[in-house]
């Protein structure tokens, strides 16, 4: 299998022969074949049990110039076809399926004659069905409201006019879902605001930057107190993952961005039958220090999973004041700083671990979704072997291994952890590594990537609170759009403080 660079080079040379004159000279088969191959190649390079890819994103979009070329190949045969009147070629496509919920304009086409040959009249003996996909792009509307003034002609009493309903922006134009469509765009679909406006400017609509920001503020305001119920609800559970990522902020004082994080905090029992509903939340903190962790967790005590940052060990210290916290690491980590030393050649030692690695993440595969307890047996029966072994493969390298090579910091890693990382064979809660809230990260991830940095703190701030409501939405399967709107309707309505968990996006999900 190619290296990613060689895969990159290889590509760079295609794309370069198809675009000069001498790529016709290939057959088109012979072209598609070695498209064909390459994105084999990089779906394993991206997909395969190896990869520890360090940016996704290149892959999807090189994937997609590789399959965009094929396309256009193909397209060109088609026409080839129909310019001899040849029969279309049937290929084998992935088209998808079109949910029954959408709604469905029929055409019916009929000859242009509907008489034989013989005189006779034709009569209709069945028919072919087809459905294509359709989008009429987002159309604005105006909602005209209009609120009468009556007075009696028989007195002087006064003018009888219905109130005002309220509105999220005071006295602004926008309804909430045009609100809740501008905040999915920016935290869901990772349109910052000055695309939006542009996308808008297309259709007539101009709405300067500024104003949609002032929207997204005051709709963050709004939001608050469903974030604080949401990561109260979560500091409830007795298992939870934890982790942390880069939020650049700018610094006016400075003149430059200083570096921000986003603590993300997240619930998903699902892989071992858990009722409570999966969900994350985000705080924003000016730093990394573990004193921001435990200040996120204050009230929280249990299981908390987590990557080897030192940070977390303040969560565990002797004179830590509040309820007890057990760290669980993550074998995810451990794994790739073997698969790392693997990559740069011959390693035996790594790969033997890695291959011990996979070996229990492979008997996870199989009980995963089964109760706390059973779960608890089949690792005791089959895990805890496996687990013997990689302790005597550790024991007798570490001995052997310099300790400054990257083999000896990855099994001095693996020893530092070893307690943490065999917690899943005390507790069927517990998971082989932290995955889970990673991929809530991911997200996060892609918003920094468009967007660079927040503008400030309290930017970054409201970031966390909508991303946390938004990724919530997505991992409990709710429309981020149409919880949104029916929320800050909700808000603006006046929606009482003690009834705050009724807004939570999986109570949402109960009533849809």
């Amino acid at each position: 299998m190619p290296e990613t660079a060689d895969l990159l080079e290889e590509i760079a040379t295609l794309k370069a022969m198809l675009i000069a004159s001498e790529a016709h000279n290939l057959r088109k088969d012979e072209r598609i074949e070695r498209l064909e191959k390459l994105v084999a190649a990089f779906r394993h390079a991206a997909f395969g049990r190896r990869s520890e890819k360090s940016d996704p994103d290149q892959f999807e979009l090189t994937l997609e110039d590789l399959e965009t070329a094929i396309a256009a190949i193909h397209a060109e045969e088609d026409a080839e076809d129909r310019a001899a009147k040849r029969p279309a070629k049937l290929r084998a496509v992935n088209r998808g399926s079109l949910p029954k919920h959408l709604p469905r304009i029929e055409e019916v086409i009929e000859p242009e004659r509907l008489t034989c040959a013989c005189g006779g009249c034709l009569h209709r003996i069945g028919e072919d069905v087809s459905e294509r996909l359709d989008i009429v792009p987002a159309q604005f509307r105006v909602i005209v409201i209009r609120r009468p003034k009556y007075a009696c002609r028989s007195c002087t009493d006064g003018v009888t006019q219905a109130s005002a309903p309220a509105r999220l922006i005071p006295g602004g134009m926008p309804t909430e879902a045009t609100v809740a469509h501008v905040l999915v765009s920016k935290y869901a679909d990772h349109l910052p605001l000055y695309r939006q406006a542009q996308i808008y400017s297309r259709q007539g609509v101009d709405l300067d930057r500024s104003t949609l920001a002032d929207w997204v503020g005051r709709a963050a305001f709004e939001l608050r107190p469903v974030h604080d119920a949401l990561l109260a609800d979560l500091k409830q559970s007795t298992k939870l993952f934890m982790d942390e990522t880069r939020a650049p902020v700018l610094d006016p004082g400075a003149r430059k961005t200083k570096t921000g994080y986003l603590w993300a905090l997240a619930r998903d029992d699902r892989s071992w039958g858990g009722t409570a509903p999966p969900g994350v939340a985000f705080t924003y903190a000016p730093g990394r220090g573990g004193q921001h962790a435990e200040r996120i967790l204050q009230g929280f005590g249990g299981i908390l999973q987590v990557d080897g940052y030192a940070g977390y060990n303040r969560l565990i210290a002797p004179d830590r004041i509040g309820p007890d916290i057990q760290l669980a690491y993550c074998w995810a980590h451990a794994r790739r700083k073997l698969i790392e030393i693997s990559r740069t050649g011959s390693a035996p030692i790594a790969e033997a671990g890695v291959t011990l690695i996979r070996a229990l993440y492979a008997i996870e595969t199989d009980i995963r979704g089964s109760e706390p307890a059973a779960r608890l047996a089949a690792r005791q029966e089959r895990s805890a072997p496996i687990l013997a072994r990689i302790d005597a493969w550790l024991s007798h390298h570490r001995a052997r291994t310099s300790a400054k090579s990257p083999l000896g910091e990855a099994l001095a890693y693996i020893a530092k952890y070893r307690d943490g990382l065999g917690r899943f064979l005390a507790d069927g809660r517990v998971e082989l590594d932290s995955n889970t809230v990673e991929r809530t990260i991911r997200p996060i991830a892609l918003n920094r990537k468009n967007a660079l940095f927040a503008g400030h703190d309290a930017g970054a701030e409201n970031w966390a609170v909508i991303a946390s409501l938004i990724e919530t939405c997505k991992v409990n399967g709710v429309d981020p759009h149409a919880w949104l709107t029916t929320t800050l309707t909700a808000i603006v309505k006046g929606h009482k403080q003690s009834n705050i968990l009724d807004l939570l996006p999986w109570n949402y999900a109960s009533t849809v």
